[in-house]
């Protein structure tokens, strides 16, 4: 087998009756660690018997069909690009940026360059933390390319450190407003889930089993009912990966033009021809935490951006 090609299929050995996923799939599979293959199975890019299978330490799987999808590795260090950033605040230490709907955070496949980090880059001199690595420097938390709103990135590897661990804690106040389908009832709640990745589409994440994924709390509120819709705040518990869209989506109250959670069927947009709205109508509105080097507390809001107030003033009743 060679690694170096983007996916890799077989069928897994009679070792794994008694070794865990990984380390079975580890022997079979030339020139990636453990710890990347851990990596790779947890996020979703293996399938058993068709099916995707995110659990590395399972057994009792073998001689059953697999495909390993390698993503496109990344070459190289991210490069500053001089592209404009909405700064908030920033330090010698850290910087938040309010960031726009469509800008991706760091390089991945398929966005080269053009992302928040090259943006950072060229702001911030190449100022940043290396924890992240080449790719990534800086980077201490993601929103979806399609969400806007407040981002903070580290310019030292002490605030790195500091701010991951304030995330670690749960120590930071993230606020989120979205706009979602229907009204939620009640108009306030708690929404407790384990979040995983889809067992049906690898590209999503679920509601899983309380001995799947990991665990997740979002406390929501109706700040304003609108036309077939409301005005929702988010306070997130945890941070998982699609949080809020997988959770509003889960109790039936998908957000506004989500193309990967939401149904076109049940969709507002589907009733209102006038309205056009081609991402999920989610805003990062609040962040707040103690600054890690100098213990000051800090805590900023902003507003939507412009194609999300329009969503918002044409569906106020």
């Amino acid at each position: 087998m060679n690694a170096e090609q983007s996916t890799i299929s077989g069928n897994l050995p009679e070792t794994q009756k008694k070794q865990r996923l990984d380390a079975a799939l580890t022997d079979v599979v030339d020139g990636l660690s453990r710890e990347r293959v851990k990596s790779l199975i947890s996020s979703g890019n293996l399938t058993i018997d068709g099916t995707v299978f995110t659990d590395p330490s399972a057994k009792k799987l073998a001689g059953r069909a697999f495909e390993l999808t390698i993503p496109e590795p990344i070459s190289g260090p991210a490069l500053p690009q001089n592209i404009p950033l909405d700064v908030v605040f920033e330090d010698t230490h850290l910087i938040i940026v309010n960031k726009p709907p469509g800008l991706v955070v760091h390089p991945a496949a398929g966005h080269a360059d053009g992302t928040l980090v090259n943006a950072l880059l060229h702001h911030c001199e190449g100022q940043l933390s290396g924890i992240g690595g080449v790719a990534r420097p800086g980077i201490v938390h993601r929103i979806d390319k399609d969400t806007s709103g407040l981002m903070v990135a580290a310019k030292t590897d002490a605030a790195h450190q500091g701010l991951s661990a304030l995330f670690a804690k749960h120590d930071i106040e993230r606020r989120y407003l979205a706009i979602a389908n229907g009204r939620p009832n009640p108009a306030s709640a708690t929404i407790e889930g384990n979040i995983g990745r889809s067992n049906v589409n690898r590209k999503k994440m679920a509601v899983v089993g309380d001995d799947k994924g990991k665990s997740a709390m979002t406390h929501y509120t109706v700040k304003e009912t609108l036309d077939g819709a409301a005005l929702v705040e988010c306070t997130l518990e945890t941070g998982r990966t699609h949080q809020v869209r997988v959770h509003m989506a889960h109790i039936g109250h998908s957000l506004i033009g989500d193309p990967l959670y939401g149904t076109r069927r049940k969709s507002l947009l589907s009733r209102r021809k006038d309205i056009q709205f081609g991402r999920q109508a989610l805003h990062a509105a609040n962040l707040g935490f103690v600054h890690p080097i100098t213990d000051e507390k800090l805590s900023f809001s902003v507003g939507f951006p412009d194609d999300m107030q329009e969503l918002f003033i044409k569906l106020r009743i």
